[in-house]
């Protein structure tokens, strides 16, 4: 019995059904937990075991007690899938930028299947990235096992990579309310969703950012319209390939809800769990301003529950962008993958701020402060990484045109490749 060794690869099935792609893995239940957590428990490791933490452990406790009890048995089965939501903060709800840790699904020619492929899931690190959706039960029982060779059980998990956290609501209250007596008002308050209509007063940094991400994909004028995905940020999903074929990007929906959220929180699960704590009229956004000091540039906005100029911001953020960054961009350039997006957003919390100050958040002012980064070309080598370091060289070169950061702030070894890639001259001041 050893402790698992990380980076952990394992064979993966792919699975499409409409909500998005999912990948079914065999995982041993102490990488699990190593890895995985829920909102109420978590194990933390100690030597070759586990154990729990969580503000409701007591009331789960008997029943773990039962089933670490079944787990010693000889006859002990779970053909039932963990469900979970891979690479999202523990702390603040975010999906993670850390290339290092994120997990993420491989893929390369099938052996003696011409034209298939076959797929990997990758674990990089024992960090606790892995929210479960379902099996909670299942997976801390094995902390009540007497038997240490128990924790070597191979189980069955259902991996949604970068689901954002309210559809991750929405499949737990459908699990547990069509398949079992719970109630769905309970289930979806578990994640601070409910799944009667809620005044907007109420919404959540993540549920607004859901909206307006939705109402992107949906407005037949937006630059956004019919790109945005439910799906992990993988170049070889059907999706994509087929939106590849016909010269045409697309991009998963965590991403833009994300980069919407970065803009009214900056931390959108404390911001969610304290709304959460209020029930009826006392449930409303402005009773966060009582909370930690939040600099997010559109807080005011959210908190004031001016939603119509949040979406408007981002909308003529992104039409400024279409017109002088993506209409020259073919689906091959950077700017339109992943790390273009979230750098983009990166961009946009920095122009939110000085628009707001200038009251001015029209698709004019951004035409204006982005016109710059019309010369950049994003299809470069200097951009290929698909990491978060590709991200921060998108990012800080858009900073570098527009005058959000000056040339000196540099390292002096990665100047001259930054000022080449910009297009910039040693004597430009931009901005």
């Amino acid at each position: 019995m050893n402790a698992p060794t990380y980076p952990l690869r394992v064979p993966a099935l792919r699975v499409e059904q409409p909500l998005g792609t999912f990948y079914v893995v065999s995982l041993p239940a102490r990488v699990l937990l190593d890895t995985a957590y829920s909102d109420r428990l978590r194990a933390t490791r100690v030597a070759d075991m586990y154990t729990l933490e969580g503000s409701q452990r007591e009331l789960h406790e008997p029943r773990l007690r039962v089933i670490g009890s079944y787990i010693d048995t000889e006859e002990s089965t779970f053909p039932n899938s963990i469900i979970l939501a891979p690479n999202f903060d523990e702390s603040t709800g975010f999906l993670i930028d850390e290339e290092n840790d994120r997990w993420r699904i491989e893929s390369e020619d099938a052996c003696g299947f011409p034209g298939e492929r076959s797929y990997f899931l990758v674990i990089p690190s024992a960090r606790k990235l892995a929210p479960i959706i379902d099996g909670q039960h299942r997976l801390f029982g094995f902390n009540y096992a007497e038997k240490p060779d128990r924790l070597d059980t191979q189980l069955v998990c259902s991996a949604f990579l970068d689901l954002p956290k309210p559809f991750q609501a929405f499949l737990f209250a459908t699990i547990n309310s069509t398949q079992k007596p719970v109630n769905k008002n309970l289930t979806y308050d578990l994640f601070g969703y409910n799944i009667e209509k809620e005044p907007v007063e109420s919404w959540s940094p993540d549920k607004l950012a859901v909206f307006l991400a939705r109402k992107l994909n949906a407005e037949t004028d937006s630059p956004l319209h019919e790109r945005i995905i439910v799906a992990a940020e993988n170049d070889f999903l059907p999706t994509r390939t087929a939106a590849k074929r016909e010269g045409r990007w697309v991009i998963s929906i965590s991403t833009v809800v994300e980069g919407i959220a970065r803009l009214v929180s900056q931390n959108p699960k404390r911001d969610g769990m304290t709304l959460l704590k209020r029930t009826g009229d006392a449930r409303r956004r402005a009773l966060l301003a009582e909370g930690p000091i939040d600099n997010s540039p559109l807080r005011s906005l959210y908190l004031a529950v001016n939603d119509k100029v949040i979406y408007a911001a981002v909308s003529n953020f992104l039409r400024a962008v279409d017109q002088i960054i993506w209409t020259a961009a073919g689906p091959d350039s950077f700017i339109v993958k992943t790390v273009g997006l979230q750098a983009l957003f990166d961009i946009l919390k920095k122009l939110a701020a000085e628009g707001l100050v200038a009251q001015d958040l029209s698709k004019e002012f951004f035409v204006k402060r982005l016109k710059p980064a019309g010369e950049i070309e994003f299809a470069g080598a200097f951009f290929q990484n698909a990491s978060g370091s590709g991200r921060g060289r998108i990012r800080t070169c858009l900073e570098l045109k527009l005058g959000l950061k000056d040339p000196s702030e540099l390292k002096q070894g990665d100047k001259e490749e930054y000022l080449a890639a910009c297009k910039m001259s040693r004597m430009e001041n931009p901005g």
